[in-house]
């Protein structure tokens, strides 16, 4: 037991280094698009161009290493990603950290999917759909301490420090992991028939829609955090990374949570609650804007969401094909970043027009249609259920 513990926990502080490949530069919007001479939206940008690399790469990458031990890539990914921050510290212009980014996170993309496929072949079946919450734990702890670290770096250190630091920690996390996770872990080989297969399910692309119009709605509103802040309610550095911390934090909790209730609620009905407080949370963000109290109260709630809904999804998928979890669930993670993409780039349009008031608002919708797409995927097992039981 303690074995399975320490094999969660060393993908779960893989998933924190992730994480942070991929958010870092919402901690410190202003400093790189001062640092860099460049506007919010062009920084912000930096997120929105890796998101899309990402969710080409994430199944692309599966598939071109499904042969590769498990150990061997998880410890090499990590340790692209290393290489990838270091050189962004020392980085001469945008373009360069641009690039260097690109092709980070081209490698990156492996890490999420195939942590959750290695923990499911090193627990017992029925332990799984907990592990994979608890190893996505770690985008909850990038978000809760990693990202408000960064705020704070960066802006009394620089951004170059932060860069540094986050490579550091990297290099940290391939060594643990080296030594932590066992040799000869190897799922069942992908093919292209594989991702052909998810594509008939129907059942599957649905759950996919529903990460892809959930993560839009958050992004939206989640990449500009700083400067939405900073504009609607003059909020400093300080304020924004408690705002950071508190979103991040109640995620963790959430995501605790949702790991502890679903072997006896199940993944449906823990993913409902996890929406809901997404919703009500960003509910009070766009009616609240303007005052920090109700934005912090509206965080706060959508924060116990914000992460957990992402591990049931993954638990969804684990359920719905388990020989093809490791295709599955790379093909989630792409569709996360599409997602992340998408609403990054919805939000720095909005924000970049002027139309500051409107980004929670158009967050809200996208998470409002998410609820809407849960009911109709929460409808057909349950039909099922009810066909077998009059059989």
């Amino acid at each position: 037991m303690r074995t399975f513990f320490l094999h969660r926990f060393v993908l779960m502080l893989g998933n924190i280094i992730t994480g942070l490949a991929v958010l870092a530069p919402a901690g410190m919007l202003a400093d790189l698009s001062k640092g860099l001479n460049v506007g919010i939206h062009d920084a912000g940008l930096l997120v929105t161009y890796g998101a899309v690399v990402l969710c080409i790469a994430s199944p692309v990458m599966a598939w071109l290493t499904t042969r590769i031990d498990r150990r061997t890539l998880l410890v090499a990914t990590l340790a692209v990603m290393a290489i990838g921050q270091a050189l962004s510290a020392v980085a001469p212009n945008y373009a360069t950290i641009l690039v260097l980014r690109v092709a980070m996170l081209t490698i990156a993309a492996i890490f999420t999917p195939q942590a959750a496929a290695a923990i499911g072949l090193i627990v017992p079946e029925k332990e799984r759909a907990s592990a994979i919450s608890f190893v996505f734990l770690g985008w909850s702890l990038a978000v809760a301490g990693g990202l408000p670290l960064i705020t704070f770096i960066a802006s009394h250190l620089g951004w170059r420090t932060a860069f540094g630091i986050l490579g550091g920690a990297a290099v940290a996390v391939a060594l643990l992991s080296f030594f932590v996770l066992p040799r000869g872990l190897q799922g069942k080989p992908l093919s292209l028939l594989s991702f052909a297969e998810i594509g008939r399910s129907r059942r599957i692309v649905l759950i996919l829609l529903l990460t892809l119009v959930q993560t839009s709605g958050q992004f939206t509103v989640f990449i500009y955090f700083a400067p939405l802040l900073a504009v609607l309610a003059g909020a400093d550095a300080t304020t924004i990374g408690l705002f950071f911390a508190l979103y991040g934090a109640t995620g963790l909790l959430g995501n605790i949570i949702a790991s502890a209730v679903v072997t006896r609620l199940g993944i449906e009905r823990t993913l409902a609650a996890c929406l809901a407080t997404i919703v009500i949370g960003m509910g009070l963000w766009a009616v609240g804007a303007g005052s920090v109290a109700i934005m912090g109260i509206g965080v706060g709630v959508w924060g116990l969401g914000f992460a957990a809904i992402n591990s049931m999804q993954q638990a969804r998928l684990a359920a719905a094909a388990p020989d093809l979890t490791s295709a599955s669930i790379a093909m989630n993670t792409s569709i996360l970043y599409v997602g992340q993409a998408f609403g990054s780039a919805a939000g720095g349009a909005l924000f970049a027009t002027g139309h500051v008031q409107l980004v929670g608002y158009a967050g809200l919708g996208f998470v409002a249609l998410a609820a809407v797409l849960l009911a109709v995927t929460w409808q057909r097992p349950a039909r099922k259920a009810l066909h077998k039981k009059e059989a």
